[in-house]
């Protein structure tokens, strides 16, 4: 995992990606760039059993935040390649980005991309600030104390319902398939 004051050149690559693809400054708020983070980190972990930029994520009230994102908007914007800029939104402040530069997306396998693309796509089209906060209240998020750090394994909290009768007969088709082999 990456350490407090530490950002790894790859999370800082996917908040430069994001920012980029995202190029209409009004649809990525604060917010929303969170959201994305972590949906994209923790789906990939539930996929590929690894996350995409191995940040940590803290439980705060409206939702998972990366730690770290501050220095590492900070750092983009020192190195040129994001601007953010203060916006009102119903008149709440928001903070927009927008990328100079054409994001280095090399260290990224297609898989991660497409997975940061699909959550994109959704939140930034789909969602306000605040549906995106309220439905980042996870089972997951719920399993962390406030301030404390959401580990990546809670994403399997996701899976968790009702087991069906399909469910079972499927379970039972399985359990027969392997008595045989």
């Amino acid at each position: 995992m990456a350490t407090q004051g530490h950002q790894s050149d790859k999370y800082v690559a996917l908040v430069h990606y994001i920012c980029w693809r995202c190029q209409d400054p009004s649809k990525l708020g604060k917010t929303k760039l969170n959201k994305i983070l972590f949906y994209s980190d923790f789906a990939s972990y539930l996929y590929y059993r690894k996350p995409i930029t191995d940040t940590g994520y803290i439980k705060l009230q409206f939702g998972p935040v990366p730690k770290d994102i501050d220095q590492v908007i900070i750092r983009l914007r020192h190195e040129g390649k994001v601007v953010e800029r203060d916006a009102q939104h119903f008149g709440y402040p928001k903070k927009e980005f927008i990328a100079l530069t054409r994001p280095d997306i090399s260290a990224f396998t297609a898989e991660e991309i497409s997975l940061v693309e699909m959550y994109i796509e959704d939140i930034c089209n789909e969602h306000t600030a605040t549906s995106i906060s309220q439905a980042s209240h996870t089972l997951a998020w719920e399993l962390a104390e406030m301030g404390e750090e959401i580990p990546y394994p809670a994403v399997f909290a996701f899976q968790f319902g009702e087991i069906s009768s399909e469910d079972l007969a499927w379970a039972q088709k399985e359990v027969e398939r392997y008595a045989k082999a």
